[in-house]
């Protein structure tokens, strides 16, 4: 009897002292996508195609300004404009507005394909930082913020990670 009381304690308190250990351990959680989109190197490339599409985005919103006219001329005119007048409006608006949809198509397009290759080419700077900040903060753990439904604003290790991004970009720069 002595024994199996003995193995009880001896189990409860390695029970005890897991749960201990468990309580300190140190979790972080982290918006990859964040981290990378907020960094130096996300706004050099927002930059170069911010200059890439200024004359998309110029010719879009001078189509978008000749549709709000034409549609001004059509509920200033309406009333005494021939049929003739009105095809041939809907038809101009109708022109504008494909020219239109098919500049927003490209840009988007683009886009999508810039921030693959913007992702596909920092995979391995986000595991270097990653892996910086694990070691420097001591985690233990690190959980995507899209799975946890809450966590606490102060387990968010996403700004650290960009910062880290942003150094070891310096610090490759300058060597």
């Amino acid at each position: 009897m002595n024994r199996i009381k003995f193995f009880l304690v001896c189990a409860g308190l390695v029970f005890a002292s897991q749960t201990v250990h468990a309580q300190d351990t140190k979790i972080g959680v982290l918006n990859a996508l964040q981290a990378l989109f907020n960094s130096d190197a996300a706004r050099v490339v927002q930059e170069e195609l911010e200059q890439e599409f200024a004359e998309d985005e110029t010719r879009a919103t001078n189509l978008t300004q000749q549709l709000q006219e034409l549609q001004q001329e059509f509920q200033q005119n309406e009333a005494v404009m021939t049929q003739e007048q009105i095809r041939r409006m809907n038809s101009n608006a109708q022109d504008l507005q494909v020219q239109l949809q098919l500049i927003q198509e490209r840009v988007q397009t683009a886009l999508q394909e810039k921030n693959q290759e913007f992702l596909q080419s920092m995979q391995e700077e986000l595991a270097a930082a990653v892996s910086d900040v694990v070691a420097e903060g001591g985690f233990d753990l690190i959980l995507n913020a899209d799975s946890a439904p809450y966590f606490a604003p102060v387990l968010d290790i996403t700004a650290r990670v960009t910062a880290k991004l942003n150094e070891n970009a310096q610090a490759a720069g300058n060597e």
